[in-house]
């Protein structure tokens, strides 16, 4: 039994079968408080608890997923070249939308991590939390940051964004598909951009381009600043 609990490949097909089983659950209820990423954590974690499996053991069975995270950040160029023509004639509003929004984003966590006092390592593992997984937890390795929190916190943000930023943007009066699908990709990433295509298939397109052009501001930013400030 302990031998086939400590089996990368059964915690694989157990990740794959919980987020499968997230997936039906917000299909048949159409809640985005019943996101796939957040049931599927719970319930993994769960099991991890109930067999005593170490997270370790885990992580082994992770790293064959987190393969896929290279070609996850290069495939972010389809989005915008389906849309390119999109890009195209809104460039400025769109890279000044996405600027706005990373720069946010990351003074966001330095000014809470000073006034919270957080160490500098889970400072630089935070900075990087609303860009997508695989951008985030390059930029936290870069920085010598903790690649697990920074995870943690990428999906955090995701969710939470998916769940309260369509109605937030609403009740401030934004009306536009582009404007709406443009702060959920910056903001929530991918998980915000699965909840941005229930809503429109405009607000789904301009969501994944931000995620891609977010993405990259946020590398440069996060580079650029590495390089001024050692």
């Amino acid at each position: 039994m302990t031998d086939l609990l400590s089996s990368s490949t059964l915690w694989l097909a157990v990740s794959i079968g919980c987020y499968a089983l997230g997936v039906k659950a917000q299909q048949k209820t159409g809640s985005a408080l019943c996101n796939p990423l957040l049931l599927s954590s719970v319930m993994v974690g769960a099991l991890l608890v109930a067999t005593g499996t170490s997270y370790q053991t885990y992580e082994n069975a992770g790293q064959l997923i987190s393969f896929f995270l290279t070609p996850a950040t290069v495939a972010l160029a389809v989005p915008i070249y389906r849309k390119l023509d999109v890009l195209k004639k809104n460039l400025a509003p769109i890279l000044a939308g996405a600027l706005v929004g990373s720069l946010t984003s990351i003074g966001s966590v330095l000014l809470f991590s000073r006034l919270f006092g957080l160490s500098g390592v889970t400072t630089r593992s935070l900075v990087p939390k609303s860009v997508t997984t695989p951008i985030a937890v390059a930029l936290s390795d870069m920085m010598d940051g903790l690649a697990p929190v920074t995870a943690i916190a990428v999906v955090f943000t995701g969710i939470v964004g998916a769940i309260l930023l369509p109605t937030f943007l609403k009740c401030i009066g934004v009306r536009n598909p582009v404007q709406m699908g443009l702060s959920i990709g910056t903001a929530a990433h991918a998980v915000g951009t699965s909840r941005a295509i229930e809503l429109g298939e405009t607000e789904g397109a301009m969501s994944g381009l931000a995620i891609g052009v977010a993405g990259l501001l946020t590398a440069l930013l996060v580079s650029a600043g590495s390089m001024l400030f050692g």
